[in-house]
């Protein structure tokens, strides 16, 4: 299982503001039911099967096309453990049993 975090930036919009773009970029995620996923304020983290994921983003790097922005930039972070399974969840609780210490 991987966790990717992808972050879509629509260039040459009327607006600075881009939560519509984000907000119609989640909607391909809750199309998709058996994929977890957070937003986050600089991002989206999605866990799953890498090539589902894949493909998901490609489908979302697509929807600022579909509304009008004539350029995109998206950055993608993967982060695929062969050794063991991984979640988002357990990075975290990984990290905040660290804290206490």
């Amino acid at each position: 299982m991987a966790i990717v975090e992808v972050t879509i930036i629509p260039i040459g919009t009327s607006s600075t503001s881009i939560s519509e773009y984000v907000a119609d970029c989640h909607k391909v995620l809750k199309r998709c039911g058996d994929i977890k996923y957070k937003l986050t304020p600089m991002g989206t983290v999605i866990e799953g099967e890498l090539d589902t994921i894949l493909q998901l983003i490609s489908k979302m790097h697509e929807v600022p096309f579909d509304n009008g922005a004539m350029r995109v930039v998206t950055s993608i972070s993967i982060d695929d453990r062969r050794d063991k399974q991984g979640s988002m969840l357990q990075k975290i609780n990984s990290v905040e049993t660290k804290l206490k210490n």
